[in-house]
């Protein structure tokens, strides 16, 4: 008799639970119900319609989700989806020329090209604004294609279309691979989330949007002048002093197709490239000057500048000061190295610099220094400059007076007015600070200064450009106290010898403490970029050595931190 109360209760526990969880399924058999009774009747009567249940937890037949939240859900599974597809199947082999290449696209925040030449580097293209990035592995050189144009010679006048025939291909090929992919990936994954074949359509269809969109963007921001600005990183990073640009390149086309018919032999020989490629000497109608800054009593500074004024061969070195660190006479001894380094040294004083620092290098006799805008001829230029407006060795308080700074300019632009009234014009000023630097616009065709450990390249307003090399000592010794050691940067600067105007430039970056990359990348001023005649002048090495086999002198090191 005991068992019949709690067994009424546990009745109605279940029976609880039962409106809770399934109140979906109770309201659908309801409905039916109630269709019938008014079917019947012709009227709503007891089994008629009933006012909106509130929504309960879990209840199965509360409002759906915000249609952003699932258009978000969406497009991260197409782009998750696409990802996986590029990954899997978005990659092609196929042979350019005598090579084995390897073509993949991959998403990129950025775009561009990537070409890797393993173990030598790597080339970088700003090709194109995209998020799709083109990548070209360089896996090996096919014994018997590069055996046939060593026994063939003949065959090199028609490699470069074989080439141009090869890379269309294989471009038209990748694309149609990549769509494949992306659809397919996006598709599968959205029927492995959804489980709705329709849903998965869908998100097959906006990678298929997403895909063509990236397509256009590409085509519209595409830029074949890029080959005249690439970035070279690893051993390729001494590539634009070895062989200038690709409008020097078609001009001794011939001597190259010598050199490579004893290169493509054996891959192995690539390793021996620097020392079988013709040599360049600089263009008589080029000045190379070497801009460097901050160096901030780091000795390893000197090793890389000597190693640069004898690899590209320069004309005159500018340094826009703080080669010190507080500027006193117990310093001196670091600069002694300057005696050696085999150019001209032009240097203006920094805010870590003193008057006996200043006093100390006039004394050198291949040092000229610039203060109170003193112009000399060095190098085949006219620079002038002028030290700095503070002296904070150190760095307990504000990081330069900005205002004394900018008069300080003033001063430098009325001194170079005074040159051009004499007849005198500098082709080149020189300050360690930005803002003294900017006061010059108009006044001299290029200005450079140092200071913020960070590269700026700035065209003023009145035509004047500024460029702002960073720290070619990483920072100096006071980089270990930072999280990430500082990279070392210098920039060869190519100008003309007839106009003294800024052709192009080369910027160097070095790892800095504990590291060994090295990049070099190639700019063009804006204007130079616009000439599309192949036989304009070139800045960097044109004149090519008159015999095929010359060889490189063993006595131009590489640069290296």
């Amino acid at each position: 008799m005991v068992r019949v109360p709690f067994r009424a209760a546990a009745d109605r526990v279940r029976h609880r639970l039962s409106q809770l969880v399934r109140p979906a399924s109770r309201s659908r058999t309801a409905a039916p119900k109630a269709s019938r009774a008014t079917d019947r009747t012709g009227a709503t009567g007891p089994a008629g319609p009933k006012a909106p249940r509130p929504a309960v937890p879990g209840d199965l037949a509360a409002p759906a989700r915000s249609p952003w939240l699932r258009a978000l859900g969406m497009l991260a599974v197409v782009v998750l989806g696409a990802w996986l597809g590029l990954l899997a199947v978005g990659s092609i082999r196929t042979p350019v020329g005598p090579m084995d290449t390897n073509m993949t696209l991959r998403p990129s925040l950025t775009g561009g090209s990537k070409i890797n030449v393993a173990p030598l580097g790597a080339l970088e293209l700003d090709s194109h604004i995209a998020p799709l990035r083109l990548d070209v592995d360089v896996d090996r050189l096919d014994p018997e294609r590069s055996q046939a144009l060593v026994n063939q010679p003949e065959r090199f006048s028609g490699l470069q279309d074989e080439v141009t025939r090869d890379v269309a291909a294989g471009t038209r090929e990748l694309a149609v691979r990549s769509c494949v992919a992306v659809i397919s990936g996006a598709t599968a994954l959205g029927l492995v989330v959804y489980r709705r074949p329709r849903r998965a359509l869908a998100a097959g269809g906006l990678a298929l949007t997403l895909l063509a969109a990236s397509g256009v963007s590409a085509y519209a921001t595409w830029n074949p002048k890029s080959v005249l600005e690439p970035k070279f990183s690893g051993l390729l990073s001494s590539a634009p002093s070895l062989v200038g640009d690709a409008r020097s390149i078609v001009t001794e086309f011939d001597m190259y197709q010598q050199e490579l018919a004893r290169l493509v032999t054996n891959v192995t020989k690539l390793y021996d490239a620097t020392s079988t490629l013709p040599v360049y000497q600089p263009d008589p109608g080029t000045i190379r000057a070497l801009h460097v800054s901050d160096i901030h009593l780091n000795p390893a500074a000197w090793h890389i500048i000597a190693s640069l004024v004898e690899q590209y061969e320069i004309d005159v070195i500018i340094d826009s000061g703080d080669t010190m660190d507080h500027g006193s006479a117990a310093e001196n001894g670091f600069l002694d190295p300057i005696r050696d380094l085999g150019a001209p040294y032009v240097w203006v004083r920094g805010n870590h610099d003193s008057t006996v620092t200043q006093d100390y290098l006039e004394k050198f006799r291949n040092v000229r220094v610039l203060d109170d805008g003193k112009a000399v001829d060095v190098g085949g230029l006219r620079i002038a400059g002028t030290g700095d407006a503070s002296f904070t060795p150190d760095r307990t308080g504000p990081g330069g007076n900005k205002a004394a700074a900018q008069l300080e300019g003033a001063r430098l632009a009325t001194a170079l007015r005074d040159q051009e009234r004499a007849g005198t014009p500098v082709d080149i000023a020189v300050a360690h600070d930005p803002n003294t630097a900017r006061a010059t616009d108009g006044t001299v065709p290029l200005v450079l200064s140092g200071h913020l450990h960070r590269r700026i390249n700035e065209q003023l307003k009145l035509g004047t450009r500024l460029k702002v090399e960073g720290s070619t000592g990483g920072g100096g010794l006071r980089a270990v106290q930072n999280e990430k050691p500082e990279k070392v940067h210098a920039s060869v600067l190519y100008l003309d010898r007839s106009t003294r105007r800024l052709q192009a430039w080369d910027e160097i970056t070095l790892g800095g403490l504990g590291l060994t990359t090295a990049e070099v990348s190639r700019h063009l001023p804006e204007e130079n970029l616009k000439k599309d005649s192949p036989g304009s002048p070139s800045p960097s090495p044109s004149s090519a050595s008159s015999s095929p086999s010359a060889t490189r002198s063993p006595g131009r090191p590489t640069p290296s931190p």
